[in-house]
């Protein structure tokens, strides 16, 4: 882009002027955006819970759970944001909470709403961490998503731009930081590749990213794997968390995390082996018994879906 003088317009300048481009179309031509609420977890501790639905213009991709950690050097923001006005729609939430700038991003995984907001905090001078296998995967699936976001939320992408973690780790980190000891897990691919969970061990609370999904159903995606999900959530439970704050919902419980996560997965995969064994086929897939769990939402949108993921996984098990 140039200016009237034909001089070269910076970066950061054009995604401004296309963010406030957006936001002032959004505001004439849309609903209010979606709000993000911010629920005490422990001391100086926020979940901040977003919509639990689909990706929408209202909600800029913020379709999920984050979270945010005070420390004496600054806050801690768990996951970016789907896009960047969904970061600072977030920011947006967090001044709310806290008069601290947020110094440090832990993306929690490969999906949109752990990382497409990168660019807007790295502007801000944040640092960013993810595993290894996260940022691996945000690489292989980039160019899906931001197809997929520009037909879901539209005008809302717009500055977005791929920025990846400055900083990243292989399976397991630990933090101190301005007082608080933060502990970054990736043990195992679950929902997507790179999942991790962030525990803070004096409060005994856990970011669990999309790891746990409370109050909807979860979704298997192409990319996951309901073995190693189950992992994963197994290495959670073992810290005995007091507070799980999941990807998906509000803060919980691990008992209710494990009834509507790890219980839906084991009864899916335990159900899918016995049609597999019985010479059952993908197209009647979705017919196995998954009516236990129909009370959480987006079930009749993802039980038929998520059993043919774990069809063609368990074919080859």
């Amino acid at each position: 882009m140039t200016a009237k003088d034909g001089r070269s317009m910076p970066n950061a300048l054009i995604r401004t002027y296309a963010s406030l481009a957006a936001v002032v179309a959004l505001a004439l031509t849309g609903p209010a955006l979606a709000d993000l609420q911010g629920v005490p977890v422990a001391d100086g501790i926020w979940a901040i819970v977003g919509d639990k639905g689909q990706r929408s213009p209202e909600n800029l991709g913020n379709n999920a759970t984050f979270g945010l950690v005070e420390t004496d050097e600054g806050a801690v923001l768990i996951d970016a944001g789907g896009s960047y006005l969904g970061a600072e729609q977030l920011h947006a939430a967090i001044r709310n909470l806290t008069d601290q700038p947020v110094t440090l991003v832990i993306d929690t995984g490969g999906q949109d709403h752990r990382w497409m907001g990168n660019g807007y905090w790295a502007e801000h001078g944040a640092r960013i961490l993810a595993a290894e296998a996260a940022v691996a995967d945000q690489q292989a699936r980039v160019s899906l998503q931001m197809t997929m976001l520009s037909q879901l939320i539209g005008e809302g992408l717009a500055g977005t731009e791929p920025v990846y973690a400055s900083e990243t780790f292989e399976d397991h980190m630990e933090l101190d930081i301005g007082g608080r000891t933060i502990e970054v897990f990736h043990a195992a691919p679950a929902h997507t590749p790179g999942d991790t969970f962030v525990w803070l061990p004096e409060d005994r609370v856990v970011f669990a990213g999309d790891i746990v999904f409370t109050e909807r159903l979860l979704g298997v995606l192409d990319v996951s794997s309901s073995a190693g999900w189950l992992e994963a959530f197994e290495a959670l439970a073992a810290l005995e968390p007091l507070h799980v704050v999941p990807g998906h919902g509000s803060p919980t419980t691990l008992e209710t995390a494990r009834a509507e996560t790890y219980d839906y997965l084991v009864n899916l995969r335990d159900e899918m082996r016995d049609y597999i064994d019985d010479g059952g086929d993908i197209i009647g897939s979705v017919e196995v018994d998954q009516s236990a769990f129909r009370h959480l939402e987006q079930f009749e949108a993802l039980a038929g879906r998520n059993a043919q993921a774990v069809f063609q996984e368990m074919e080859w098990e």
